[in-house]
């Protein structure tokens, strides 16, 4: 068995400053979670199931086109939960119908909560801490355009690492070949 999760991953600059931020708020997960919008929280499958697993998410990435992700605010799921997050202010509907499609066949599963794309930036720390989080990003914001979504597992050494990146509407294109002669293909040189 592993663990594994399925995430949005925020680009840098904009994931190494909130990754920072919330070590500054002492959150003790800041250096084992990059930081991300999830699209499947930590779900356990076998060893077994990961071809079928990579192959649902291609699929499922495939379908999807690029979008633009607008993060703006914070929020809080208090008093249900113990998180302030930064808010997704564009792109809820496209991170809606991602997390839709990763979470069905391999994958299917119930969430314990309904689905709200975020970014946390403090999790169950004490109140006056959540507060200063709170307070302290609630002007912030940042724009940029999703063009991949990432498995990623969970270590031994409790560390969330990405696996493989999934391109949104098919692979990204690589470096264009430069142009060969006709008739030159595949020839030795």
């Amino acid at each position: 068995m592993r663990t594994i999760g399925v995430a949005v991953a925020i680009p840098e600059p904009y994931g190494g400053e909130l990754q920072r931020w919330r070590a500054a708020f002492g959150d003790p997960l800041a250096d084992a979670i990059p930081t991300h919008v999830t699209l499947l929280p930590p779900t356990q499958v076998d060893d077994d199931a990961m071809d079928a697993i990579e192959r649902h998410l291609l699929a499922v990435a495939e379908t999807a086109e690029p979008f633009t992700m607008r993060l703006r605010g914070t929020a809080t799921f208090r008093p249900v939960s113990p998180v302030v997050f930064v808010a997704v202010a564009e792109g809820i509907s496209s991170c809606e119908l991602l997390a839709e499609g990763v979470r069905s066949g391999p994958l299917r599963r119930e969430l314990a909560f309904p689905y709200h794309p975020h970014v946390t930036i403090a999790h169950d720390l004490p109140e006056h801490v959540l507060d200063k989080a709170y307070e302290a990003l609630d002007s912030y914001t940042c724009a940029f355009t999703v063009q991949t979504f990432s498995l990623f597992e969970h270590g031994t050494d409790l560390v969330w690492r990405p696996q493989r990146d999934f391109a949104l509407g098919g692979p990204l294109p690589g470096p264009v070949p430069p142009d060969e002669p006709p008739g030159k293909s595949g020839e030795p040189g």
